[in-house]
């Protein structure tokens, strides 16, 4: 039986844009109370907290650095306070760099570790800090937002495809750490109609009209298997792609 995600708890990073906003509206829509976190987009997560509330649901917005652990820990009680408890991870909070593969010299020590410091480090950190809650309740997933970058080496640069590898890794590595009370699997999507093609948008329909299904993927396509994968109580430790046929 699919987990019913009516009254659930859950946390969102990066939920105020593109595939977060998508995912907090849709969870908000199913009944859960969301903690829609940013880093810098206040404006816009505010946005998706007051679409959430005109949609009758329960949402707070919360600013944390996910790369701060510390700020991390604060989020997870602030979240705590207002609802009670967290059920549910998305952990969809990511940056890149727009390097040239090829240019090794552009990915200096300060690319590597601002991406990895967000990518990676700043999952382990959200999913460390939720999960004492999860194990309290005897339940609980997360799905980390990984990239089929990760899977092909190919991507906006060679230190984000990287990351993101390590993204599906620390997706199995955490599957087996908090079993059996907690869930983690990871989507990794392909080309998304996300703000990070602006500027782009001509190389971005052009990709998409070479995918085996002649379209690029919506935040609400993302969002549709994150809830999915969220409520699958049999399924833990599985990367899924979602690109079209990007990658066949």
């Amino acid at each position: 039986m699919p987990v019913d995600l009516n009254s659930k708890v859950v946390l969102v990073t990066g939920g105020g844009t593109g595939i977060g906003r998508a995912v907090s509206l849709l969870l908000a829509a199913k009944g859960a109370a969301v903690g829609v976190n940013y880093s810098r987009s206040k404006a816009e997560a505010d946005e998706t907290v007051q679409l959430i509330a005109e949609g009758g649901g329960r949402a707070i917005a919360i600013q944390a650095d996910v790369s701060r652990d510390g700020e991390v820990r604060e989020m997870v009680d602030v979240i705590i306070m207002h609802f009670g408890s967290v059920d549910l991870l998305v952990n969809n909070a990511s940056i890149t760099r727009h390097i040239p593969l090829d240019d090794l010299e552009a990915a200096g020590d300060d690319v590597w570790d601002e991406l990895y410091d967000v990518n990676v480090k700043g999952m382990f950190y959200c999913a460390r800090a939720v999960a004492p809650w999860m194990k309290k309740n005897k339940q609980g997933a997360i799905v980390n937002l990984g990239s089929i970058a990760g899977l092909t080496g190919s991507g906006s640069s060679l230190p984000y495809a990287v990351s993101k590898a390590a993204v599906h890794g620390l997706t199995k590595s955490l599957a087996r750490a908090l079993a059996p009370e907690i869930r983690v699997s990871s989507v990794a999507p392909g080309a998304v109609a996300t703000r990070w093609w602006t500027g782009r948008e001509e190389q971005m329909h052009k990709l998409g009209g070479k995918l085996l299904l002649q379209r690029i993927t919506t935040p609400e396509d993302i969002a549709a298997i994150i809830c999915a994968a969220l409520e699958q109580e049999s399924m833990t430790g599985q990367i899924i792609t979602v690109d079209g046929g990007q990658t066949l």
